[in-house]
């Protein structure tokens, strides 16, 4: 085994900077690809990668997720890529995740990484990160016309008082703090609402769409068990209403696994080398493919190219956007450390 050494960070710094205009525009290219969902349809940007890593030598295997697990995500098409690169035998096996239908990876065992290292921001190391829970509520009334409303039930009325008692709820949240850094308190917000049929009808039907962040420290059973529990206790409180909860998702918080020492040593090091100030360990109140990951025992972290925070960075909104500096610097960070768990 080989020891790099600062001449051997060195070359691949000049080797990165060298490139890094082939870097640029390879994202370029991938950004002009449509991913907007909906509708979903990321194939083709799949099959626009593979075409475009073919220029630097890397053959991508094209996995298709089956018509019916997309539907059930509620998109149109999902192709996962896998670009194997060895290095030598008998080391360890790292995997550079860049999102995509994690589950079918795991589960058809097409992936069976030693450590991870999953996309993320330059100016920190996450080790840990919220769980998520989402859920459909659709809340029925009874139809009528507006000139007779006494004769319907009002299903936003209903929802309406559903809401409140969930934003009650909410506000309670900020007294359960969580002991890790970088992550403050469970929260739940409601993304998406739609009903009714026109302006002169009682809505006879309304449905919403919540979004609650679990702090690591949480049960998700217990917290999928209290939101039910709170939306159909306020529903009873309405005369005619009546709700259906559907879960969309559930994932579950990550924990730091002890086997990932070696990977937020290693980017430490290179990030105060390469930034030129300490990048801490801390957790973060997003959810990832990370803990796919860990509940397999396989030890990852969230590191990459990125600004310090998510609001700087646009995420979910219009120009979502990078620093090309912060690109080039986090570029050499990984290579650092590939070089030295890989050496």
């Amino acid at each position: 085994m080989t020891t790099p050494t600062q001449a051997s960070y060195t070359a691949l710094d000049a080797w990165i900077d060298q490139h890094f205009d082939e870097e640029v525009r390879f994202l370029q290219a991938l950004v002009r690809v449509s991913t907007d969902t909906p509708p979903g349809n990321n194939a083709p940007h799949a099959e626009r990668t593979a075409e475009l890593l073919q220029d630097f030598g890397y053959t991508a295997e094209k996995h298709a997720v089956p018509a019916a697990d997309v539907q059930a995500y509620g998109m149109e098409s999902i192709t996962n890529l896998i670009v194997r690169r060895p290095y030598g035998q008998g080391g360890k096996t790292i995997a550079l995740n860049a999102h995509g239908d994690v589950v079918w990876l795991l589960q058809k065992g097409l992936t069976k990484p030693d450590l991870m290292i999953a996309a993320g921001f330059s100016y920190e190391v996450v080790t840990a990160h919220n769980g998520c829970l989402q859920m459909e509520v659709t809340v029925h009334g009874k139809m009528a016309h507006a000139a007779v409303p006494h004769t319907g039930v009002d299903a936003l009325q209903g929802a309406v008082h559903i809401l409140n008692a969930l934003y009650a709820q909410n506000d309670g949240y900020k007294k359960v703090t969580s002991k890790i850094e970088g992550i403050q308190h469970p929260y739940l917000n409601v993304g998406r609402i739609e009903g009714g049929t026109n302006t002169n009808v009682v809505p006879g039907k309304v449905s919403f769409k919540l979004d609650r962040r679990m702090i690591p420290e949480e049960n998700p059973v217990e917290v999928e068990a209290t939101i039910r529990r709170v939306i159909e206790q306020a529903a009873g409180e309405r005369a005619g209403i009546s709700v259906d909860i559907k879960r969309l998702l559930l994932a579950n918080a990550m924990t730091p696994l002890a086997g990932n020492a070696p990977l937020v040593a290693a980017i430490q090091k290179h990030a105060q080398a390469v930034i030129g100030e300490p990048v801490p360990a801390v957790g973060t109140p997003l959810y990832t493919d990370v803990r796919l990951y860990g509940e397999r025992g396989i030890p990852g972290v969230i590191y990459g190219a990125g600004p310090r925070t998510v609001l700087e960075s646009h995420a979910k909104r219009a120009d979502e956007r990078l620093d090309l500096e912060d690109l080039r610097r986090a570029t050499k960070v990984i290579a650092r450390t590939l070089s030295d768990l890989l050496a």
